[in-house]
């Protein structure tokens, strides 16, 4: 799955979590939406997981400095 595709599904799980419109674009971080703290965090996690249909490891979500690299982390966590 490219980016691209990962980052149509996260703007669906976006639009489900936060109550303002928040364009999932590559360079988005959390300091760019007020909603976002740590409470918003887990709840994306998560439903990102159940999105997916995958799982991630302590810590592996916060190495991402961006949606982008969110995304990729994704894309790459569901290859076979």
């Amino acid at each position: 799955m490219k980016q691209a595709e990962v980052l149509a599904k996260l703007q669906e799980v976006f639009d489900g979590i936060f109550l303002e419109k928040v364009a999932a674009k590559p360079e988005l971080s959390a300091a760019d939406v007020e909603e976002w703290d740590s409470l918003m965090q887990i709840s994306l996690v998560i439903a990102v997981e159940q999105k997916f249909r995958v799982r991630f490891r302590v810590g592996e979500v916060e190495t991402a400095r961006n949606l982008g690299e969110f995304a990729d982390l994704i894309a790459k966590r569901m290859e076979p």
